[in-house]
């Protein structure tokens, strides 16, 4: 069956995210929680929901999906999911291979997946592995604040509403020192650096400092996110270290992988060429001994999509939660964490369709 039309939308939300007024983080620019929604339909009458990262620059992403991407998939065989994904990289790689483009491909590859699993008459997650995990544990991606009262207090709530363990994207130690107090010692924090040392000896001393705090990760800890020599270095001295998220494709994470620089892969279903890729990522991962926690702080397809695939695999890991109260999630309510745990959805496909 062919691809016949492929339609964009901008969900978008008020949300709250405990944020004080000495809060100063990164995350005050984000005036509204945006998400790209990707509807493909194919001449069998079937329809799928993609999603493509955007964020602050969702309007970017949805001007190539709208204007590059989706005129070249009308006509196109649906059935073969990763051709058609290569296909398509190959096709507009001159546009950049790490992007909005690049992000848009990965909305068409989520939405035909949940169109095959409906072809199949299946759930997601059977198409992609055995596992059938009814549900997968969850944790709280807090947002960035830079007040200590703010982490300790957004801590507390995230443990009150059953999350196990804790991702801050703090670089001040004040701010990680007040999670660390806030939360139960057996919770395990991960720490988002985003890039933010320049330096080696700069990172050595952020992992340093922080070692002994049940961290089970620091994430991305230098400039630039390609830097993995640095990361490799780190991992050899003993820090966990975890990266993926700013990379391009399964071949960069190749590459992440055979340069011994990180414990943990995190490939992204919304960037990274949809699920095809993650299946990708799984598999070299799963070869090199490493464990794969996708970046999934998302709330539409993108987080749906992940869902599945961690419901799927043999290994169990936890899922990426945004840490924020949104007005008017993509799927109201049926996504909503409970006792730690987000439950998968059983009915074809995602199981689930969006506000549209």
């Amino acid at each position: 069956m062919t691809i016949a039309r492929v339609e964009s939308r901008v969900h978008r939300s008020a949300f709250t995210y405990g944020a004080g007024a000495a809060s100063q983080g990164g995350n005050l620019k984000l005036r509204s929680m945006d998400t790209l929604l990707v509807r493909v339909e194919t001449t069998d009458g079937l329809a799928g929901f993609g999603e493509g990262f955007g964020f602050t620059l969702v309007d970017t992403t949805r001007d190539a999906l709208d204007r590059v991407v989706a005129p070249a998939c009308i006509g196109q065989e649906s059935r073969d999911i990763p051709a058609l994904t290569r296909l398509l990289e190959r096709r507009f790689h001159n546009f950049g291979r790490n992007g909005p483009v690049s992000f848009a491909i990965s909305a068409i590859d989520i939405a035909l997946w949940d169109i095959a699993a409906q072809r199949a008459g299946k759930p997601l997650h059977a198409l992609l592995g055995d596992a059938n995990r009814p549900r997968v544990a969850a944790y709280a991606s807090l947002l960035r604040y830079d007040d200590p009262d703010a982490v300790a207090r957004n801590v507390t709530e995230a443990v009150r509403r059953g999350y196990r363990a804790i991702k801050l994207h703090e670089v001040a130690l004040d701010g990680i020192r007040a999670a660390r107090a806030a939360a139960p010692d057996h919770i395990p924090l991960m720490l988002d650096i985003n890039c933010a040392w320049d330096t080696l000896d700069q990172a050595r001393a952020f992992c340093r400092a922080v070692a002994g705090m049940n961290v089970r990760w620091v994430e991305e800890p230098t400039w630039p996110p390609e830097d993995f020599r640095a990361m490799a270095i780190l991992r050899a001295e003993g820090h966990p270290i975890s990266a993926g998220e700013n990379l391009a494709n399964p071949h960069d994470f190749r590459r992440l992988i055979a340069a011994g620089a990180v414990d943990v892969a995190q490939p992204s279903v919304t960037k990274h060429g949809g699920v095809s890729a993650l299946r990708d990522v799984v598999t070299m991962a799963r070869d090199a001994g490493i464990s794969v926690v996708p970046h999934s702080p998302y709330f539409g397809p993108g987080l749906l999509a992940t869902l599945h695939l961690l419901a799927a695999v043999r290994e169990a890991e936890p899922i990426e939660v945004y840490f924020a109260d949104l007005a008017a999630p993509p799927y109201g309510e049926a996504l909503e964490i409970r006792d730690g745990f987000i439950s998968v959805p059983a009915g074809p496909g995602l199981g689930l369709r969006p506000v549209w």
